[in-house]
């Protein structure tokens, strides 16, 4: 005998379900030292370095603003797709997590419950995970803090979410502003994420050399006691200023 579904779809166009799981496999995946040359490096000398690129939004900062957690963690991306209020793409990455990935969780923006608490983050750090990204909220803050995994997200929500699905696990997700994908790049502290697109690493790191030495330079001029800047010293001397009265 037929079922309701069944005989809908028969009577009229109905869209397929979708799987409750989509899993893609890695493609691409940085290197051991690349992914050692990120390490402690600051996300504002990697955003530099990206021409100005690659920062999530300010609405994914530092679980706590990073009070009792110390967030500070570089690794490459392993991306959770999720719809709003759901989790089951989070909870499958587990599955496929590395040492020292960083899980990407995108939560559709959703802020009326949580994207993750402090069970979750336990599972993830027991699996290697280095850090967690969300633009959700997360809940269980004392517990967060027992389990010390460096997370990001937009604050917190005590609300539970769902595990239904549907989900995707290793596909393309957009978080903050960005695109990211399963393999590239994440640096993340107190001022925020980066991303580093995968075909963007090696090109990053040669320039991070540069903005290193050049910031080096110029805290050494201020600890030497500079109290202005040069460039708009000469510029005020030019003939680009008019002064008035």
């Amino acid at each position: 005998m037929a079922t309701v579904g069944e005989t809908l779809k028969g009577d009229i166009a109905m869209i397929e379900e979708p799987p409750l799981l989509t899993i893609q496999r890695p493609k691409n995946r940085p290197t051991v030292k690349q992914i050692e040359a990120f390490q402690g490096v600051a996300t504002g000398f990697v955003v530099d370095a990206l021409y100005g690129g690659g920062a999530f939004s300010m609405d994914i900062k530092p679980i706590g603003e990073g009070r009792d957690i110390n967030c500070v963690a570089a690794g490459p991306a392993l991306t959770a797709n999720n719809g709003p209020a759901d989790i089951l793409a989070t909870l499958a990455s587990l599955n496929f997590a590395l040492e020292g990935d960083i899980v990407v969780a995108a939560f559709d923006g959703f802020q009326g419950c949580a994207a993750a608490g402090d069970r979750v983050m336990g599972q993830m750090k027991n699996n290697g995970v280095a850090g967690f990204v969300t633009d959700g909220p997360m809940r269980d803050y004392p517990g967060l803090v027992e389990v010390g995994m460096p997370a990001w997200c937009t604050g917190l929500n005590p609300a539970s979410p769902f595990s239904k699905g549907p989900g995707s696990v290793g596909t393309t997700i957009h978080i903050g502003g960005q695109q990211v994908e399963t393999g590239d790049m994440i640096i993340a502290d107190r001022d925020g994420v980066v991303v580093v697109p995968f075909a963007k690493i090696d090109e990053v790191l040669a320039s991070l050399e540069h903005v290193k030495k050049l910031e080096a330079e110029l805290d050494a001029n201020v600890a030497a006691g500079q109290r202005t800047s040069r460039a708009i010293d000469e510029l005020l001397k030019s003939d680009q200023v008019r002064f008035v009265d």
